[in-house]
């Protein structure tokens, strides 16, 4: 069986990968739970100082598949967004990102990396078995299109 890194590889993004991007985020996180970000709030980012785009791309089509947007300032870095097409849900797309992020941030001498998700997202045990644990939580932070609303949870990992 093929390891993941076989089947897909990473790669930085740039403002050019915005289209692809806004298709992975708009079919992963939909308008379910308010928690995928605009376009203008994207372009807005990108070309910020710190921050950085990872894609994920299937190695024979080169599509982007997933894709991973964090900000490091000084010692420490937050995992901003984090998003795998529905299709490439479970076959490790996601983990790799992580990985990736978390070997990104030990490269540039983080020592503390953070995030935000939403109480109840699946992915809360992907972050947990790399060794976040909770820190706060923002209660009401997410607005679903029902209008039901939803605790951001801040997860915390001390790398050294």
């Amino acid at each position: 069986m093929a390891t993941v890194e076989q089947r897909f590889r990473v790669e930085a993004g740039s403002s050019e990968d915005m289209d692809a991007v806004m298709t992975i985020m708009d079919d992963a996180f939909g308008r379910r739970f308010g928690e995928a970000w605009t376009r203008s709030q994207l372009g807005g980012i990108l070309p910020m100082a710190g921050v950085s785009l990872i894609l994920a791309r299937d190695p024979d089509s080169r599509h982007a598949i997933g894709f991973s947007l964090f900000r490091t300032v000084a010692d420490e870095s937050e995992l901003l967004l984090i998003a795998v097409l529905p299709t490439h849900h479970r076959r490790g797309v996601g983990q790799m990102l992580l990985d990736d992020f978390l070997y990104r941030a030990r490269n540039d001498g983080v020592v503390r990396v953070h995030l935000e998700v939403r109480d109840g997202n699946s992915a809360v045990g992907l972050y947990r078995k790399a060794g976040f644990a909770p820190v706060g939580r923002r209660r009401n932070y997410y607005h679903a299109s029902d209008g039901r609303r939803f605790d951001a949870v801040t997860l915390a990992h001390q790398l050294s």
